[in-house]
């Protein structure tokens, strides 16, 4: 067909060349479209076309040879497998849910062991193996009060303790226009301004001093411009239920970058572990120990952690509870080093207040920060500038 199609297209004086016909064909192959005639359509311009003034032409040679086709051949027979474990996925009930026990920690890695030593095959819908669409805490795509993820996208639970793939995440943008300037103001209350460097800002009332000192003849002076003082260090929780907040982060980003002429920003993922990292695409090779942060940048720092501090309690409380991977020390050990090295600290949390206290982990970090948490908003912004200014 789509041979028949190609020389269509040339006969119509069309200037399409075979690489890109099999350039179509791997974008078919990868089922990049569906059955749709119009999805079709779509691909095949943006692959086939390279100049915008050959459009009407391309569609008058599309209509004349799909002329009463619906649906391409073919592609009704091929179901993707995603699709299956859609269907087959169990849909529980609020109390088909509450029936669910959490096994506790050791449990949960004891029974793994025994799964991973007998299971033989793949499994889906079920409530015991490592497989998919279930109540298995292994696994993914169904659901279960507190499991293990092996790779698949999460379905919005965000219930598992750990999660077995090897996850990458987008660096923040700090070149963002705000949306709301009031960012930008409730960071100015930090700031504390002096004039360091070199001199190369006109002195106006120097210049008029000097000058009628020296009986009108002119007396240039200059003096260092003035900057914002104030060292901060931005902590940036990234992934998983962060990727909600992508939007309200970057314009902090963006707003902290214009504002603070001392920053210097850091990744991290749920909670603060051994290791963090400046560069996204780079985490599992570039990460930075912690410990060393702790000890390159002083006291004179000022720390803004954010994060929506949502995650499993065993993360903040206790060894090995990192989501991925086995961290030898509880995270709440890292927060209290963070804040022992930096005493003027403060969270920001994307989640409206109101939320908080659904979340035990929220009320771990709370008490942890000595309940210096704040909105991630334009008033909860204010509230954090004036308790880092104290």
């Amino acid at each position: 067909m789509l041979v028949d199609f190609f020389l269509h297209l040339k006969a119509r004086q069309l200037p399409v060349s075979t690489n890109e016909l099999l350039a179509l064909l791997e974008a078919l192959q990868a089922r990049l479209v569906s059955a749709s005639l119009d999805d079709f359509y779509l691909l095949s311009r943006a692959i086939l076309v390279k100049d915008e003034a050959h459009y009407d032409r391309f569609d008058r040679a599309f209509g004349e040879y799909f002329k009463g086709v619906e649906a391409l051949p073919g592609f009704d027979a091929l179901i993707p497998e995603e699709w299956l474990e859609l269907a087959a996925r169990r849909h529980l009930s609020e109390a088909d849910r509450l029936k669910l026990q959490k096994l506790g920690y050791e449990k949960l890695f004891d029974q793994l062991k025994q799964r991973l030593a007998e299971q033989k095959e793949r499994h889906a819908g079920g409530s015991k193996w490592i497989g998919t669409a279930g109540t298995s805490p292994y696994g993914h795509g169904g659901y279960h009060p507190e499991g293990i993820r092996f790779g698949g996208d999460s379905v919005g639970n965000r219930t598992a303790i750990k999660v077995w793939e090897q996850r990458e995440f987008r660096n923040l943008d700090d070149s963002v226009e705000l949306g709301v300037r009031n960012i930008k103001v409730a960071l100015r209350r930090l700031r504390r301004f002096a004039r360091q460097g070199a001199a190369t800002e006109l002195d106006l009332d120097g210049t008029i001093a000097g000058t009628a000192r020296n009986g009108g003849w002119l007396d240039l002076q200059l003096r260092p411009e003035r900057h914002n003082a104030v060292k901060v260090l931005l902590f940036l929780d990234i992934g998983g239920s962060m990727d909600d907040h992508i939007q309200a982060c970057e314009e902090l980003f963006s707003a902290a970058r214009s504002e603070f002429k001392h920053l210097e920003h850091f990744y991290f993922h749920n909670c603060v572990y051994e290791g963090v990292w400046k560069d996204n695409r780079r985490r599992h090779d570039e990460r930075l120990s912690t410990w060393d942060v702790l000890h390159t940048y002083g006291p004179d720092y000022q720390l803004v952690l954010v994060g929506d501090a949502s995650m499993s309690p065993y993360e903040v409380a206790r060894p090995g509870g990192s989501v991925e991977h086995w961290n030898e020390e509880a995270g709440a050990v890292w927060l209290q080093r963070l804040l022992s090295t930096w005493s003027k600290a403060v969270w920001l949390n994307p989640l409206p207040e109101e939320h908080w206290t659904y979340t035990p982990s929220i009320r771990m970090i709370r008490e942890l920060l000595g309940e210096r948490m704040f909105p991630l908003s334009p008033e909860g912004l204010e509230r954090a500038m004036r308790s880092l200014a104290k």
